[in-house]
C-alpha cells in the first residue's frame, strides 16, 4: 500500500467552509458522529496556510467562496506537494452538468449538494471516499 493517499480508512479531513453556522454544524457532526479529525478553516487563505504541516486523507471545500473560490483553492492545495494527489470533495448548490465538469476538471472525486443535511454528512463522505478507493471515477 501506498503511504500518501491509497489510504483504506478515512481519518482526517481539511474542511474549508466560508459560512460560520454550516462550518461549525459539519465539523461537529464529523467529529463527533465520524469520529474524524477535522482541520477547519474559514477561507482558500486559511486553508493553504494551515495545509502547511498537515496531511489529511481528503480535502473538503465549499465552491463559492469570497476572494478565493473553492475551485482556486484546490488548484493552489494541489501545487504542496504533500496535497498533489489527495481527494478532494467539494460541497455546493452548484451542481448543473457544466459545473459537475469544471469540479471534476480540476480534480474532486465527488460532490455533496447544498443545503447539507448535517446527519447524512458522514455517510455521504464514506460512500464518496469509498468508492475513489475502489477506482470508480465519476463524480
Amino acid at each position: 500500500m501506498n503511504a500518501t493517499h491509497s489510504r483504506d480508512v478515512l481519518k482526517s479531513i481539511l474542511y474549508v467552509e466560508d459560512d460560520l453556522h454550516v462550518r461549525t454544524a459539519a465539523k461537529l457532526v464529523l467529529e463527533v458522529i465520524g469520529k474524524l479529525e477535522v482541520r477547519d478553516c474559514s477561507s482558500g487563505e486559511e486553508a493553504l496556510a494551515a495545509a502547511h504541516g498537515f496531511q489529511p486523507d481528503l480535502i473538503l471545500l465549499d465552491v463559492m467562496m469570497p476572494e478565493l473560490d473553492g475551485l482556486a483553492t484546490l488548484e493552489r492545495l494541489r501545487s504542496m506537494p504533500h496535497l498533489a494527489d489527495t481527494p478532494a470533495l467539494f460541497i455546493t448548490g452548484l451542481t448543473k452538468a457544466c459545473d459537475m465538469e469544471r469540479y471534476t476538471d480540476v480534480g474532486a472525486i465527488g460532490v455533496i449538494p447544498k443545503p447539507l443535511e448535517p446527519l447524512r454528512l458522514t455517510d455521504q463522505l464514506r460512500t464518496l471516499w469509498e468508492r475513489h478507493q475502489l477506482g470508480y471515477t465519476d463524480a
